[in-house]
């Protein structure tokens, strides 16, 4: 990174701009061009272990390339902030951003309603939403093992 100063190694701090943002940018690999999608999405942390966890449609492009190359990017911002500067004639933006890589896997029938349910959660993180179980079977879930990731912090002036 170029900017080390703006830098976000700590792993607490990744987590905590995660939790704040609404929308997950996931690239998939669609025949060597990326295929971004922007998606609603839970997570899960366990010891070293982050999971993000996504739902679809059964069928669709999507799922073709997830099951054809399961690796993937993704990336999420939050905190936006748009200054300008008349005096001077500057523009600049604030914001928080994760990046990273990793592994997709589509979820078994048996895993899918604790993996919707954190998606429930990062949305409705007052309450134990509901939702229709009648759902999970039309459902495809699938999650995103983080194998590494990064974040970057420029606060406003």
């Amino acid at each position: 990174m170029r900017r080390k100063d703006r830098e976000i190694t700590d792993r607490n701090e990744l987590i905590s701009i995660i939790r704040k943002c609404d929308v997950c940018r996931l690239a998939l690999n669609d025949n060597g061009y990326p295929y971004i999608l922007p998606l609603n999405f839970g997570i899960s942390e366990d010891g070293e272990t982050i999971e993000l966890f996504f739902h679809s449609a059964l069928e669709g492009h999507k799922i073709a390339l997830i099951q054809a190359d399961n690796r993937a990017s993704f990336e999420m911002d939050c905190k936006h902030q748009l200054q300008y500067f008349e005096d001077k004639g500057y523009c600049t933006f604030s914001y928080e951003s994760v990046m990273g890589k990793g592994h997709i896997s589509i979820l078994p029938e048996d895993e899918k309603e604790a993996a919707l349910r954190e998606i429930m959660n990062h949305y409705h993180s007052d309450k134990n939403a509901y939702f229709n179980p009648a759902a999970i079977p039309r459902t495809l879930v699938y999650k995103l093992t983080v194998e590494e990731m990064t974040g970057k912090r420029k606060k406003p002036k």
